[in-house]
């Protein structure tokens, strides 16, 4: 009995703490499979302004999150773009610039989906957003970005007249965000390298643009002007510009020639008049040296003449 009892106490006692091993590791467990990760898309998100766009982020593992809080802010935890919480969304602290336009698919919240619909982008719009989700004391969240684009109308190009002894031409498009880049090209699609000069005005979010180059009678005649939004990698051309020579300013050969006939000209006139003055000069100072000096010997009409010249 002693042996039974003694073998009893040791089986006992060797599988207490087997059982506080296998208890502690299902609670860990239990734990752990509560816990989740919130995932973005790992990339920027580009968004035409005046559409509606999505805004990836999901929990892994799925799970529903509607006894959860899921909440979109951009920079202030408090004032949020959207709110679901207590199985609703709140609107009381919303952004001003989101009200009526932010969506929470509710059909998917039990896959632990919660993508944010952004409805009419502005290009105010762009920026980082935060996916927050929170289970009690556990949350997670993850960061995205999200780009606005917006394609301008087609450029317009016109001339403004005459400029370093070439052709200011100007290329005109509005509507564009971000700003977009401008390239000049020639008929062949080769870039023009000469210097251009680029004017922006921000017009209720867009851009207005207005760029000029000046083009010399060296230069390619047939150009087009082009915008690309960077985002999207997009642009739009103008249609191909051609300037005839005569728009070109020229000086005639025989006005060059009227030009140097003129100045020698008055070269010539001057140096006779200066030439004359010298010479009437000489011609009084030697009369009075001669009248002086050799008075007596000079007959009369000598001296009368003399004397009218003196007068």
């Amino acid at each position: 009995m002693k042996v039974l009892s003694i073998c009893h106490c040791s089986t006992a006692s060797s599988s207490l703490p087997e059982f506080i091993i296998f208890f502690i590791m299902f609670y860990v467990h239990k734990l752990e499979s509560a816990r989740f990760a919130v995932v973005g898309p790992g990339h920027p998100v580009t968004a035409i302004a005046g559409g509606d766009i999505m805004l990836p982020c999901r929990l892994l593992p799925s799970m529903s999150v509607e006894n959860m809080e899921v909440r979109w802010f951009q920079h202030e935890f408090t004032s949020f773009v959207h709110l679901y919480r207590h199985g609703e969304e709140e609107f009381g602290q919303q952004m001003a610039k989101y009200r009526d336009r932010t969506k929470l698919s509710k059909a998917d919240i039990t896959d632990g989906i919660v993508d944010l619909k952004i409805i009419e982008v502005r290009p105010s719009d762009e920026g980082q957003y935060r996916c927050f989700v929170g289970d009690g004391d556990f949350h997670d969240e993850a960061v995205l970005e999200l780009k606005v684009a917006a394609l301008g109308s087609a450029p317009r190009i016109s001339v403004a007249g005459h400029q370093d002894g070439g052709i200011r031409v100007v290329c005109q498009s509005a509507g564009w965000y971000p700003q977009p880049q401008v390239l000049w090209r020639d008929s062949k699609g080769q870039p023009l390298s000469a210097l251009t000069e680029t004017k922006a005005e921000e017009e209720g979010g867009f851009f207005k643009i207005k760029n000029s180059i000046v083009i010399t009678e060296n230069t390619k005649k047939n150009l087009s002007c082009s915008l690309r939004n960077t985002h999207v990698d997009q642009e739009k051309e103008s249609i191909t510009f051609s300037i005839s020579d005569s728009f070109f300013p020229r000086t005639s050969p025989w006005m060059v020639v009227w030009s140097v006939t003129l100045v020698i000209l008055l070269v010539s006139i001057g140096l006779t008049l200066f030439l004359f003055k010298l010479r009437g000069k000489a011609l009084l100072g030697g009369g009075s040296v001669m009248g002086i000096e050799n008075i007596e010997n000079c007959p009369y009409e000598t001296i009368l003449r003399l004397a009218d010249v003196g007068k």
